[in-house]
């Protein structure tokens, strides 16, 4: 069995394991306070109806910040946590514990779920551990303290205490990031330090909004009751609403992208599947070389368009293999490229990739080797025959001293080994 395999198995087995747990305690000892087990569960309900789902498939690869574990129903998680950080409603001290708040964060999720579920568009197993697990890291660390009085009586009911909750929630968040990547590294294989920086980089978005939101709710409950919930929950509702809005601009300017990524193998210039095996192959090497976030973004685009001044020619490249033309003609298709590219609107950027792709190593970019080198390896490894992967892969290893980066031709030779990126099938082994 792969490690990546066992780590994942072993997440999934504890949240399994306490949430078994939370639920035959609850059932055992009964459900104390149930006004409050059934509003901060109703709230987790409609959060988890609110959520945004997966966008259908488009044939577009997934962009590199999607890889990322970003929270899909903040309204659910914000009032998940303020449950685990509830220490009294209106005054009056709350008794639920521990283990009351795992179940009743469980519950009301999975209620939550079921018509995403029936729509094929549920969350991940990943995700439904992770916030049993973070939700029962925030009450474990907050809730003894609380019901033995030791919080109170040194930080009494001020600033100092709310300051804590902030404190207590900014340390769940970190915890849940670290766990989200420590589990995207076991799917993927990808190293741990960017995938760990895109997950604090997302704190800074809706993470923030989630912790805030969950520490001034359980502050107004415990000021003002269970009134405060809905009027509470209303700010984050709506700036839900706006990253949905966000998130649907982003996905049509990459399906634009891919659109036109596609004209190139509609024409006939380009074998079916390239552009987008280049992006997907080039993205995995982008990881791996320790790229994350908006640089991710950009490779992507680049390497989805990187072939797009093939439309400028009047005689089309044979097969669409520019691999194996000339350096001066590579070159000229790369600026007919670039100049294709800035006139769609996308960064600056991209096209500054698609135009230097072509020059020799030592002059370009680290993006602008990575779409060289698996622009190349996806063009000498389409021609049929056994062991055309290894060959192309070996090839490009020759062109180590002017056309190709030893690092980044290295880094695609531990990606094909691994299986390729997801997507994309590969003959190498090793």
């Amino acid at each position: 069995m792969r490690p990546g395999a066992v780590t994942v198995g072993a997440v999934h087995g504890a949240a399994l394991l306490l949430g078994l747990t939370a639920f035959g305690s609850t059932l055992w000892y009964g459900v104390v306070e149930p006004g409050n087990a059934l509003a901060f569960g109703t709230l987790v309900v409609l959060g988890e109806l609110a959520r945004w789902g997966a966008a259908p498939d488009m044939g577009v690869p997934p962009a590199a910040e999607d890889l990322r574990g970003s929270e899909p129903a903040p309204l659910a998680a914000a009032g998940a946590l303020a449950y685990a950080l509830l220490g009294a409603s209106a005054g009056t001290a709350t008794t639920h514990g521990v283990l009351q708040t795992v179940a009743v964060v469980v519950a009301a999720g999975l209620a939550g779920i079921v018509p995403h579920l029936a729509r094929g568009r549920g969350p991940t197993p990943d995700h439904l551990a992770r916030r049993v697990l973070t939700v029962a890291f925030a009450a474990l660390c907050f809730q003894p303290l609380y019901n033995s009085g030791a919080l109170i009586e040194h930080l009494g009911h001020g600033p100092p205490y709310a300051l804590f909750l902030l404190l207590l929630l900014a340390l769940t968040a970190l915890c849940d990031a670290v766990l989200a990547a420590l589990l995207l590294r076991a799917r993927t294989g990808f190293p741990y330090g960017p995938l760990l920086r895109d997950e604090l980089r997302a704190l800074l978005g809706i993470g923030s909004a989630v912790c805030a939101t969950g520490t001034v709710m359980a502050l107004g409950v415990a000021a003002a009751g269970l009134w405060a919930l809905p009027v509470l929950a209303v700010p984050l509702l709506l700036t839900q609403f706006s990253f949905r809005r966000y998130a649907a601009v982003r996905t049509v300017n990459r399906q634009t992208i891919a659109s036109l990524a596609r004209a190139t193998e509609i024409a006939g210039c380009t074998p079916p599947g390239h552009a987008r095996r280049v992006a997907l192959l080039s993205t995995a090497v982008g990881r791996e070389l320790g790229l994350s976030g908006a640089e991710l973004t950009v490779l992507e685009h680049a390497a989805l368009m990187h072939d797009i001044g093939q439309l400028s020619l009047v005689d089309p490249v044979e097969g669409g293999a520019t691999a194996t033309l000339p350096a001066d003609e590579q070159r000229r298709i790369a600026l007919l490229g670039g100049e294709v590219v800035r006139r769609t609107g996308v960064p600056t950027a991209v096209a500054v990739i698609v135009e230097r792709q072509a020059d020799p190593y030592r002059e370009q970019p680290l993006p602008a080797r990575i779409v060289r080198a698996v622009n190349a390896y996806d063009d000498l490894a389409g021609v049929e025959g056994p062991g055309a992967a290894l060959d192309a892969l070996e090839r490009l290893r020759l062109g180590t001293a002017r056309d190709y980066h030893p690092d980044v031709v290295e880094c695609l030779a531990r990606v094909l080994a691994r299986g390729g990126a997801p997507g994309v099938t590969s003959a190498v082994t090793g």
